[in-house]
């Protein structure tokens, strides 16, 4: 098999011009203080501070809390969305030859009881279908803004979001929601119950203030849902997924790095943005830990069995030496210990070219494809462009994703490959795979995931500068096997090919099963970064 290349051979200008940088690591981070996951919203007292490394660190002590290799699949482990229902109605008193009351068909207590126990019923049936985490409040029925001080108050302290049912009351309610600073919902009923009266007034009394253009800026014509409890479903998937990201933990083995941008500049705009806390190995901790690993006859043979029985499966084809498979196995297991120790589910590889072989004997293509199918989140290259994109895919749709590099868009197709994928794009079941090597390399272990046709699939592309995202919509059309990055497909999309290609920004792209276009836009206004739907 061929030595592995260095990117020096393609291409002498600067910059990381390869799809995967050899040695491309920006230097130690410089320590700082963890940045704990307390909250959901910006502004809720998270600092941005520098990487933190992980230090003495040994086999011995990591292997006694670590989950044996190839055999653990984690439960969702995302983190419930708790949600407060609140009910603003009136209860007008009839008054002689004068407009006594707004329009609505909840005017009596009677009727807010009954309208409660509807709600309640419709939340009940959408935990029950919902494919996320989700946990809701008792509804509380408000009147006037003093309502919402008594024994509501702990509910809406310890909620993420309230979905606000607006039957009734005045705009001073919707204020002092406004001002506990959460994410905030306003349903209103047309046909689906007793018409609301904010049905005919909410866009120019609330979200206009009597004016002719939008006038809050953290409520807009995006949060308002009318009778449709798919359209409250997907946004509420939304805020779980963006509630799960913000503050999200990863390990960067080499410390983090951008493709092709400046050290250090990108991982500070992600600890800014997104809050992540970014722990940071070294490869020469990294290969100590292999080292002692390796001598562990117990670890060896542990990763010698998953590796047997992963080549067992259906669908699975050896075309490379075992050897790298049952080091990809043990390198898994390193990799999980150390997020298990770190507290976090996330992990990313610097110098993934070249620097991890020479240790680990292997490519890190393999062990990153199984720890995404056990529901991790796995990345290659170490590229804090692309993987908060990835974070917030993941947690919106409770599925792996797939980084990877695209090409240039010609007549409504576009290829999309990298030598690593996960297998279960779906979350559930195994796509057939061949084993090979890393294309570049032809060296280690690297799976051709052989995704599914005719599968429709959200693809994210965000710039480098952290402020524009592109959302794509496309259709699996072909899994081929061309001299590139093994792991490709051939998508289409609906939107012109010329006008892509003048659009998409930065370099990586994120590709997930599904449509999560409406979920990612509506997660990405929150932190400030604008959204362009192709």
């Amino acid at each position: 098999m061929g030595r592995h290349h260095n990117c020096k051979n393609y291409n002498d200008r600067p910059g990381h011009q390869c799809c995967c940088p050899d040695a491309a690591i920006s230097g130690p981070a410089s320590p700082g203080r963890t940045i704990s996951r307390r909250g959901f919203l910006k502004g809720v007292g998270l600092s941005t501070l520098g990487t933190i490394a992980m230090g003495n660190l040994s086999w011995a002590s990591l292997r006694s809390s670590e989950i044996k290799a190839g055999a653990a699949v984690l439960p969702d482990s995302r983190t419930a969305l708790r949600v407060k229902p609140v009910l603003v109605f009136s209860t007008p008193k009839r008054a002689p030859q004068t407009s006594w009351r707004a329009w609505g068909g909840i005017q009596t207590w009677q009727q807010a009881e009954e309208e409660i126990a509807r709600i309640q019923g419709e939340l009940a049936a959408l935990k029950k279908r919902a494919d996320f985490p989700i946990e809701f409040l008792p509804v509380s029925g408000a009147r006037e803004p003093a309502d919402l001080s008594a024994s509501h108050a702990s509910d809406i302290a310890s909620a993420e979001a309230i979905i606000v049912y607006a039957s009734g009351g005045w705009m001073d309610i919707f204020s002092k929601l406004e001002q506990t600073g959460k994410e905030l919902i306003f349903f209103c009923r047309h046909r689906s119950g007793p018409v609301y009266l904010w049905y005919e007034i909410i866009s120019p009394r609330y979200l206009r203030q009597h004016t002719d253009y939008p006038a809050l800026e953290r409520v807009t014509d995006d949060d308002v849902v009318i009778d449709s409890q798919e359209e409250l479903e997907w946004r509420l998937r939304s805020l779980c997924g963006l509630r799960n990201t913000l503050g999200a933990g990863i390990i960067a083995v080499g410390g983090p790095d951008a493709w092709a941008q400046p050290p250090g500049v990108v991982p500070k705009l992600v600890e800014e943005k997104w809050k992540f806390e970014i722990k940071t190995i070294s490869y020469e901790e990294l290969g100590k830990l292999i080292q002692e690993a390796k001598r562990d006859r117990k670890t060896v043979n542990e990763a010698r069995q998953a590796a047997r029985e992963y080549l067992n499966l259906p669908g699975t084809r050896l075309e490379t030496e075992p050897a790298f498979v049952e080091n990809a196995f043990l390198l898994e297991k390193i990799f999980v210990a150390l997020m298990e120790r770190a507290g976090c589910r996330a992990i990313t590889i610097n110098g993934c070219m070249g620097t991890i072989m020479p240790l680990a004997e292997t490519t890190a293509c393999l062990t990153l494809s199984l720890l995404n199918d056990a529901g991790y989140l796995a990345f290659c290259e170490s590229d804090f462009v692309v993987i908060p994109s990835g974070v917030l895919l993941a947690n919106i749709s409770g599925r792996p994703v797939f980084l990877n590099d695209p090409t240039y868009p010609h007549e409504g197709i576009i290829t999309l490959a990298h030598c690593t994928a996960p297998r279960k794009m779906d979350g559930r079941h195994l796509e057939p795979a061949r084993i090979l090597t890393h294309f570049e390399s032809d060296y280690g272990a690297a799976p051709k995931v052989e995704m599914s046709r005719g599968q429709v699939v959200t693809n994210l592309i965000p710039d480098f500068a952290a402020k524009r995202w592109v959302g794509l919509r496309g259709k699996i059309e072909e899994a081929p096997f061309l001299p590139i990055c093994r792991s490709q497909i051939e998508v289409s999309f609906e939107s012109d090919s010329r006008e892509l290609a003048r659009r998409m920004p930065g370099f990586h792209w994120m590709t997930g099963y599904g449509d999560y276009l409406k979920e990612v836009g509506y997660a990405l206004r929150r932190v400030k970064i604008s959204w362009e739907q192709l």
